[in-house]
């Protein structure tokens, strides 16, 4: 038997198909199996059943309901799969053969799996859609369910969807893409990406006029009901139509670049909580490469994503907090050079603060706002390997020179771009992302070490004519970098922990205003819980979005037990504020790393300043000399206080003595 939740709510058995009638051991069951293999807490399903007002007997009615679901088994011939109680709620088990939900995402992770050949991907893709029976869920009376479920699993199709048509144009079968993409844009009409993929497909199919007819339709739609206009990649695919250009052969496996940046992902669907590590600023998790790209006049230009650790700048859905720094920081690069320097920008900001506060997402979010001041491109340069260690400046050079080049595509260029003609229009903008020291970014802000100023010649003598673009360098660091700025200008953003308002602005984004405003206390003790830290606050709301069943109020008492081993996803524990810690440290020089410590499982007198001029001379522990508590704050691992002039912030004190503890359980073993 085979329970089909992509459609309306049936059993299969065999080519016999069941239809279940509309009733509340239905929503009970849909509400199951939309949640297979995990715990239903009976307060959510109890909203499924009954609503938002439930009645005073919902409790008992529940039991009620899953007697009549399991009678309801009994009936059509169901025994492989039961219904269980556990505490706190429900249960019910199912996989891939058994639940057809489970079977399009195991398809899904398959054809990911094989991205490098577009025949198997597709054909495997096409397999998964076709699990696809009508509409969701149609014979399921809850407004929750319908609410918060069926756009969530909508939009999994559609990126499914989106990749099919990637697939087809660039296996060269834009008629086959044709078919769904008519119907795709028509019934998502702000989905700009599927409305790219029609109007490519129509003009490689030697439509022009359709083609334009279709931008100016979209166009007219975006401006007339969202007050927006179409995104560069898709007015950057107009002006290619308009000049006649040959986009060349589509690159479904993203091997070539655009001269443009590939699109953001539509909004998500109405209801559909943000997911959390997106919210924060983190790129959205998926299995699929970004929408494939083109090759420009027929000539493949190098992915400058595939040079380790240099990318475009993804646009941060739905970013909280930092408003004043933004708008400062938008302000600083998009003003016009101070006069006498030739108009090289070589740093404009530094953004620096501790691991984990949100100094990338900060940095990107500012790089999209400003956007149109940089049609040359965008980049994020990462700084150090995956394993912490610094790149070298030479290697950041040849890898940003060959993004950029004489070309500037950069990714993610602007209104400006280069126009089909190989020479770079206008600025780019450049975010050296977590730099180690200012020895690292130095070497970098002399005029021409980016291709951004002007190239001096062999001999010293005149410069020489500059190919690239005028560049702006954003640099983030978890360092202070006063060296740097005493050396090269610039403007300093020091972020610290989120407010409370931006804690609670955070949780209504990643969560939806419906499931925080139920529960408003628990949803800023929650934040007081993670320090207001945003990598902590990531972490929870993303826990949070696979437990929708968990009351928050509920998830107060859950992570107060342990935060530091409930902050972390537990399928990929990469993702910790522990190891996050455990990482900043491994960074340190162990004279520090061992003061840290110190301090953080001693009492507060080690926090003050050397000298004992505010009374702590003489206590059994002696303050940590000045100049290691100024390198730890420089390091972004202490905070001003107070009290006194530095504080730990209260998660990584705990991180401090658990890793204590089990040092010293370690050494009482051996």
């Amino acid at each position: 038997m085979r329970f089909q939740l992509l459609g309306p709510l049936a059993l299969a058995d065999g080519p016999d198909v069941v239809v279940l009638q509309p009733s509340k051991p239905v929503i009970l069951l849909a509400a199951l199996l939309l949640n297979a293999n995990s715990t239903v807490s009976a307060e959510y399903l109890q909203r499924a059943v009954w609503g938002e007002d439930q009645p005073a007997t919902a409790k008992a009615a529940l039991q009620t309901c899953v007697l009549r679901l399991r009678r309801l088994f009994t009936k059509h011939g169901v025994t492989g799969t039961s219904i269980e109680a556990v505490p706190g709620g429900y249960r019910i088990t199912a996989g891939p053969p058994t639940l057809d939900l489970l079977g399009f995402r195991d398809q899904v992770r398959r054809a990911a799996a094989l991205a490098q050949d577009p025949e198997a991907e597709l054909y495997t893709l096409k397999d998964a859609l076709s699990l696809w029976q009508g509409s969701l869920l149609a014979n399921v009376r809850s407004d929750v369910l319908h609410r918060d479920e069926v756009p969530r699993l909508s939009e999994e199709r559609l990126r499914a969807v989106e990749r099919v048509c990637d697939l087809l144009l660039g296996l060269g079968r834009c008629g086959e893409a044709l078919v769904d993409l008519w119907t795709a844009t028509r019934v998502y009409p702000g989905h700009e990406r599927f409305h790219e993929q029609l109007i490519e497909a129509l003009y490689r199919t030697g439509r022009q006029s359709q083609a334009l007819a279709e931008y100016r339709r979209v166009k007219g739609f975006l401006l007339d009901e969202l007050g927006v206009d179409p995104s560069p990649s898709l007015r950057q695919l107009e002006l290619s139509i308009l000049r006649g250009e040959d986009l060349g052969v589509a690159a479904p496996t993203g091997t070539v670049a655009s001269v443009t940046a590939a699109p953001a992902p539509g909004p998500p669907a109405p209801g559909v909580p943000v997911p959390a590590l997106a919210a924060a600023g983190a790129p959205e998790a998926g299995p699929y490469p970004a929408p494939a790209p083109r090759v420009v006049q027929g000539v493949a230009v190098p992915l400058p994503a595939a040079a380790p650790g240099i990318g475009p700048v993804a646009a941060v859905p739905h970013f909280t907090g930092r408003a004043a720094e933004a708008e400062a920081m938008a302000a600083r690069l998009t003003a016009e050079p101070p006069p006498g320097t030739d108009g090289q920008r070589p740093l404009a900001v530094l953004v620096s603060g501790a691991p984990g506060i949100g100094k990338t997402a900060l940095a990107q979010h500012v790089a999209h706002l400003v956007r149109d001041s940089f049609p040359a491109g965008r980049l994020l340069v990462r700084m150090t390997r995956a394993d912490g260690h610094p790149r070298t400046a030479d290697e950041v050079a040849a890898d940003v020179a060959a993004a950029l080049g004489p070309g500037g595509t950069g990714g993610t260029g602007g209104t400006g771009g280069t126009g089909g003609t190989g020479t770079a229009v206008g600025r780019a903008l450049l975010i050296l992302d977590d730099v180690v020291d200012a020895d690292q970014v130095r070497p970098l802000l002399t005029p021409g070490a980016l291709a951004g100023g002007p190239p001096r010649s062999p001999a010293g003598g005149t410069p020489a004519h500059s190919e690239g673009p005028d560049l702006a360098v954003v640099v983030t660091s978890r360092m202070g970098l006063g060296g740097l700025i005493a050396t090269h200008g610039g403007w300093v953003h020091r972020l610290t922990a989120f407010t409370e308002a931006e804690s609670y602005a955070f949780l209504l984004a990643a969560l939806g205003a419906e499931r925080v405003e139920a529960e408003q206390r628990a949803a800023r003790r929650l934040a007081t819980l993670c320090g207001h830290f945003p990598a902590a606050l990531r972490i929870l709301t993303a826990r949070l979005l696979t437990r929708p069943g968990l009351r928050l109020g509920d998830a107060v008492d859950w992570l107060g037990d342990d935060p530091l081993a409930r902050l972390t996803l537990t399928d990929s524990p990469d993702h910790s504020v522990s190891g996050l810690f455990d990482r900043a440290l491994g960074r340190l020089d162990p004279r520090l790393s061992e003061a840290l410590l110190r301090i953080g499982t001693g009492p507060p007198e080690l926090l003050r300043e050397a000298g004992g001029a505010d009374g702590t001379e003489g206590h059994d522990h002696p303050s940590v000399p000045e100049d290691v508590l100024e390198q730890l704050a420089d390091a972004g691992l202490l905070e001003d206080g107070p009290p006194g002039p530095y504080r730990v912030h209260d998660l990584l004190r705990a991180h401090l003595r658990r890793t204590v503890r089990i040092r010293n359980r370690r050494t009482e073993k051996v």
